[in-house]
């Protein structure tokens, strides 16, 4: 510690977008419970800002008093990407964001995903991975790749996933 401050901890945040209304409420608690020791210290949460995990995540480091850093996949994101349901989330946690990091490609695609999770995974001290433990779908930039990733990169995981969360696609 250095002039009587915590030092600064980045938390990424992976996870799925298709959690079920009931989920949501679930895993924002156990992300309040997660992050609770944080609050009142350096904390930076980076998110991509998607529906479900990435944005109850943002949230919650927004509540425990964090710094949030946005990590926008590509250029035509918002506009091709963000539907009109989520929109109005995305757009107010881009504006509470400290810093907004939008990558280089243009269109988002499984290389934009790929490349925005090794640029989460490059700013983590720790993974918060919101994941059911399901393996890797073989497409590439799911929730359990950049779990592998991580955890190959040595980045501590905290893997939440409460008792009754589900996902609406199963």
């Amino acid at each position: 510690m250095t002039g009587g401050r915590a030092p600064l901890t980045t938390m990424a945040v992976t996870g799925h977008m298709d959690l079920t209304e009931g989920s949501l409420t679930l895993v924002r608690a156990a992300l309040d419970r997660l992050l609770a020791p944080y609050r009142g210290r350096d904390l930076a949460g980076v998110s991509c800002l998607a529906p479900g995990a990435d944005s109850v995540f943002a949230q919650a480091v927004l509540a425990a008093g964090g710094r949030l850093v946005a990590v926008v996949p590509s250029r035509n994101y918002r506009a091709d990407v963000v539907d009109e349901g989520h929109a109005p989330l995305f757009d107010r946690l881009l504006a509470a964001a400290d810093e907004v990091i939008v990558l280089p490609h243009t269109t988002a695609d499984r290389h934009a995903y790929a490349a925005a999770n090794a640029e989460l995974l490059r700013r983590a001290d720790r993974l918060v991975a919101v994941w059911n433990g399901e393996p890797p779908s073989g497409r590439g930039g799911g929730t359990a790749d950049a779990v592998l990733a991580a955890r190959a990169a040595a980045v501590p995981v905290d893997v939440v996933w409460p008792d009754g969360a589900s996902r609406s696609g199963g």
